[in-house]
Protein backbone atom coordinates (compact mmCIF):
# COMPACT_ATOMS: atom_id res chain seq x y z
CA UNK A 1 0.00 0.00 0.00
CA UNK A 2 2.90 2.33 0.80
CA UNK A 3 4.37 1.66 -2.63
CA UNK A 4 1.03 2.44 -4.24
CA UNK A 5 0.81 5.75 -2.40
CA UNK A 6 4.34 6.67 -3.42
CA UNK A 7 3.60 5.78 -7.02
CA UNK A 8 0.42 7.86 -6.96
CA UNK A 9 2.26 10.83 -5.45
CA UNK A 10 4.97 10.53 -8.09
CA UNK A 11 2.36 10.43 -10.83
CA UNK A 12 0.63 13.47 -9.35
CA UNK A 13 3.95 15.31 -9.25
CA UNK A 14 4.58 14.46 -12.92
CA UNK A 15 1.10 15.75 -13.77
CA UNK A 16 1.82 19.01 -11.94
CA UNK A 17 5.13 19.36 -13.78
CA UNK A 18 3.49 18.72 -17.16
CA UNK A 19 0.73 21.22 -16.37
CA UNK A 20 3.33 23.84 -15.43
CA UNK A 21 5.10 23.22 -18.73
CA UNK A 22 1.82 23.53 -20.64
CA UNK A 23 0.92 26.74 -18.82
CA UNK A 24 4.34 28.27 -19.40
CA UNK A 25 4.27 27.37 -23.08
CA UNK A 26 0.79 28.80 -23.50
CA UNK A 27 1.83 32.03 -21.78
CA UNK A 28 4.74 32.33 -24.19
CA UNK A 29 2.48 31.65 -27.16
CA UNK A 30 4.40 28.50 -28.04
CA UNK A 31 3.40 24.87 -28.60
CA UNK A 32 2.77 23.09 -25.32
CA UNK A 33 5.08 20.14 -25.90
CA UNK A 34 6.82 17.91 -28.43
CA UNK A 35 3.51 16.39 -29.51
CA UNK A 36 1.80 19.74 -30.06
CA UNK A 37 1.53 20.79 -33.69
CA UNK A 38 2.11 24.31 -34.92
CA UNK A 39 -0.66 26.86 -35.12
CA UNK A 40 -2.18 27.33 -38.56
CA UNK A 41 -2.81 31.03 -39.24
CA UNK A 42 -4.78 32.16 -42.28
CA UNK A 43 -3.74 35.67 -43.31
CA UNK A 44 -6.70 37.16 -45.18
CA UNK A 45 -5.76 39.97 -47.57
CA UNK A 46 -8.94 42.02 -47.84
CA UNK A 47 -8.26 44.57 -50.57
CA UNK A 48 -8.95 43.74 -54.22
CA UNK A 49 -8.49 47.22 -55.65
CA UNK A 50 -6.16 47.66 -58.65
CA UNK A 51 -2.80 49.03 -57.55
CA UNK A 52 -3.47 47.98 -53.95
CA UNK A 53 -0.78 48.29 -51.31
CA UNK A 54 -2.05 45.31 -49.33
CA UNK A 55 0.44 42.72 -50.67
CA UNK A 56 3.34 44.80 -49.35
CA UNK A 57 1.79 44.87 -45.87
CA UNK A 58 0.88 41.18 -46.00
CA UNK A 59 4.39 40.14 -47.10
CA UNK A 60 5.87 42.11 -44.21
CA UNK A 61 3.53 40.39 -41.75
CA UNK A 62 4.35 36.95 -43.16
CA UNK A 63 8.05 37.62 -42.57
CA UNK A 64 7.37 38.68 -38.97
CA UNK A 65 5.32 35.53 -38.38
CA UNK A 66 8.10 33.34 -39.81
CA UNK A 67 10.65 34.99 -37.53
CA UNK A 68 8.46 34.43 -34.49
CA UNK A 69 8.20 30.69 -35.06
CA UNK A 70 5.47 28.29 -34.04
CA UNK A 71 3.14 29.57 -36.76
CA UNK A 72 2.29 28.06 -40.13
CA UNK A 73 0.85 30.85 -42.28
CA UNK A 74 -1.40 30.65 -45.32
CA UNK A 75 -2.06 33.79 -47.36
CA UNK A 76 -5.68 33.91 -48.51
CA UNK A 77 -5.62 36.64 -51.15
CA UNK A 78 -9.11 37.61 -52.30
CA UNK A 79 -7.69 38.59 -55.69
CA UNK A 80 -6.06 35.21 -56.26
CA UNK A 81 -9.08 33.36 -54.85
CA UNK A 82 -12.15 35.50 -55.65
CA UNK A 83 -15.58 34.61 -54.31
CA UNK A 84 -18.93 35.30 -55.98
CA UNK A 85 -20.62 38.59 -55.11
CA UNK A 86 -24.18 37.23 -55.31
CA UNK A 87 -25.50 34.95 -52.58
CA UNK A 88 -27.43 31.85 -53.68
CA UNK A 89 -30.93 31.23 -52.36
CA UNK A 90 -31.07 29.33 -49.08
CA UNK A 91 -30.84 25.62 -49.78
CA UNK A 92 -30.15 26.10 -53.49
CA UNK A 93 -27.31 24.00 -54.99
CA UNK A 94 -24.22 25.91 -56.02
CA UNK A 95 -23.16 25.90 -59.67
CA UNK A 96 -19.99 23.96 -60.41
CA UNK A 97 -17.90 27.10 -61.03
CA UNK A 98 -19.02 28.60 -57.71
CA UNK A 99 -18.22 25.35 -55.91
CA UNK A 100 -14.70 25.59 -57.34
CA UNK A 101 -14.38 29.14 -56.02
CA UNK A 102 -15.36 28.03 -52.54
CA UNK A 103 -13.06 25.01 -52.69
CA UNK A 104 -10.11 27.38 -53.07
CA UNK A 105 -10.97 29.29 -49.88
CA UNK A 106 -13.34 27.54 -47.46
CA UNK A 107 -11.17 24.52 -46.53
CA UNK A 108 -8.27 26.85 -45.75
CA UNK A 109 -10.40 28.91 -43.37
CA UNK A 110 -11.78 25.71 -41.87
CA UNK A 111 -8.34 24.31 -41.09
CA UNK A 112 -6.99 27.53 -39.60
CA UNK A 113 -6.52 27.83 -35.84
CA UNK A 114 -6.41 31.62 -36.07
CA UNK A 115 -6.67 34.50 -38.52
CA UNK A 116 -4.98 37.78 -39.26
CA UNK A 117 -6.95 40.18 -41.44
CA UNK A 118 -4.95 42.71 -43.45
CA UNK A 119 -7.23 45.56 -44.44
CA UNK A 120 -7.26 49.15 -45.66
CA UNK A 121 -9.96 51.61 -44.67
CA UNK A 122 -12.65 52.65 -47.13
CA UNK A 123 -15.10 55.34 -46.00
CA UNK A 124 -14.58 54.63 -42.28
CA UNK A 125 -15.01 50.89 -42.85
CA UNK A 126 -13.46 47.90 -44.61
CA UNK A 127 -13.67 46.70 -48.23
CA UNK A 128 -16.83 45.07 -49.55
CA UNK A 129 -15.01 41.95 -50.87
CA UNK A 130 -13.73 41.31 -47.35
CA UNK A 131 -17.24 41.55 -45.90
CA UNK A 132 -18.41 39.23 -48.67
CA UNK A 133 -15.75 36.63 -47.79
CA UNK A 134 -16.65 36.85 -44.10
CA UNK A 135 -20.39 36.54 -44.72
CA UNK A 136 -20.04 33.55 -47.03
CA UNK A 137 -18.66 31.54 -44.10
CA UNK A 138 -20.01 30.77 -40.66
CA UNK A 139 -18.59 27.87 -38.62
CA UNK A 140 -15.12 28.48 -40.05
CA UNK A 141 -14.85 31.49 -37.71
CA UNK A 142 -16.34 29.88 -34.61
CA UNK A 143 -14.24 30.05 -31.43
CA UNK A 144 -11.09 31.17 -33.24
CA UNK A 145 -9.02 34.30 -32.61
CA UNK A 146 -8.58 37.09 -35.14
CA UNK A 147 -5.82 39.70 -35.24
CA UNK A 148 -5.64 42.76 -37.45
CA UNK A 149 -3.08 44.65 -39.51
CA UNK A 150 -4.55 47.82 -41.00
CA UNK A 151 -3.25 50.63 -43.14
CA UNK A 152 -4.63 53.95 -44.30
CA UNK A 153 -4.22 57.69 -44.11
CA UNK A 154 -4.29 59.61 -40.85
CA UNK A 155 -6.42 56.96 -39.13
CA UNK A 156 -4.16 54.07 -40.12
CA UNK A 157 -7.18 51.92 -40.94
CA UNK A 158 -8.22 51.69 -37.28
CA UNK A 159 -11.83 52.55 -38.07
CA UNK A 160 -11.96 49.56 -40.41
CA UNK A 161 -10.75 47.36 -37.56
CA UNK A 162 -13.37 48.72 -35.17
CA UNK A 163 -16.06 47.97 -37.76
CA UNK A 164 -14.76 44.42 -38.13
CA UNK A 165 -14.88 43.59 -34.42
CA UNK A 166 -18.69 43.42 -34.03
CA UNK A 167 -19.04 41.57 -37.34
CA UNK A 168 -16.67 38.85 -36.19
CA UNK A 169 -18.20 38.74 -32.70
CA UNK A 170 -21.51 37.85 -34.36
CA UNK A 171 -19.69 34.91 -35.96
CA UNK A 172 -18.41 33.72 -32.54
CA UNK A 173 -14.81 34.72 -33.27
CA UNK A 174 -12.53 36.30 -30.65
CA UNK A 175 -10.73 39.47 -31.75
CA UNK A 176 -7.46 40.19 -29.97
CA UNK A 177 -6.76 43.52 -28.30
CA UNK A 178 -3.38 44.36 -29.84
CA UNK A 179 -3.35 45.53 -33.47
CA UNK A 180 -0.84 46.81 -36.01
CA UNK A 181 -1.73 49.96 -37.93
CA UNK A 182 0.17 51.99 -40.51
CA UNK A 183 -0.80 55.65 -40.60
CA UNK A 184 0.05 57.38 -43.90
CA UNK A 185 1.32 54.00 -45.01
CA UNK A 186 3.09 55.26 -48.13
CA UNK A 187 5.77 56.82 -45.94
CA UNK A 188 6.23 53.76 -43.71
CA UNK A 189 7.82 51.30 -46.18
CA UNK A 190 10.92 51.53 -48.33
CA UNK A 191 11.20 50.43 -51.95
CA UNK A 192 11.94 46.84 -50.86
CA UNK A 193 8.84 46.56 -48.66
CA UNK A 194 10.77 46.95 -45.42
CA UNK A 195 9.15 48.93 -42.62
CA UNK A 196 11.02 52.09 -41.71
CA UNK A 197 9.66 52.39 -38.17
CA UNK A 198 11.13 49.67 -35.90
CA UNK A 199 8.19 50.07 -33.53
CA UNK A 200 6.07 48.19 -36.08
CA UNK A 201 8.01 44.99 -35.43
CA UNK A 202 7.24 45.24 -31.72
CA UNK A 203 3.57 45.84 -32.46
CA UNK A 204 3.49 42.79 -34.71
CA UNK A 205 5.11 40.64 -32.04
CA UNK A 206 2.58 41.76 -29.42
CA UNK A 207 -0.34 41.02 -31.73
CA UNK A 208 1.02 37.62 -32.80
CA UNK A 209 1.78 36.67 -29.20
CA UNK A 210 -1.80 37.42 -28.15
CA UNK A 211 -3.14 35.64 -31.20
CA UNK A 212 -1.10 32.54 -30.40
CA UNK A 213 -2.18 32.56 -26.73
CA UNK A 214 -5.85 32.62 -27.69
CA UNK A 215 -5.36 30.10 -30.49
CA UNK A 216 -3.75 27.58 -28.13
CA UNK A 217 -6.32 28.20 -25.40
CA UNK A 218 -9.33 27.90 -27.70
CA UNK A 219 -7.97 24.88 -29.53
CA UNK A 220 -7.39 23.05 -26.26
CA UNK A 221 -10.83 24.05 -24.98
CA UNK A 222 -12.50 22.71 -28.12
CA UNK A 223 -10.66 19.42 -27.72
CA UNK A 224 -12.14 19.04 -24.26
CA UNK A 225 -15.60 20.33 -25.13
CA UNK A 226 -16.80 21.00 -28.71
CA UNK A 227 -18.01 24.55 -29.28
CA UNK A 228 -21.64 24.99 -30.27
CA UNK A 229 -23.20 28.12 -31.69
Amino acid sequence: MTTTHRTARAADQRDVTVQRDVTAAAAAGEPAGPGEDRLRVAVVLGSTRAGRFGPVVADWLLRRAAERGGLETDLVDLVATPLPSAFPAFGAPLPADVQAQFAAVSPRLESADAFVIVTPEYNHSFPAPLKNAIDFHTHQWHAKPVGFVSYGGRSGGLRAVEQLRPVLAELHAVTVRETVSFHDYGDKFDADGQVLDPAADGAAKSMLDQLAWWAHALREAKRLRPYTA
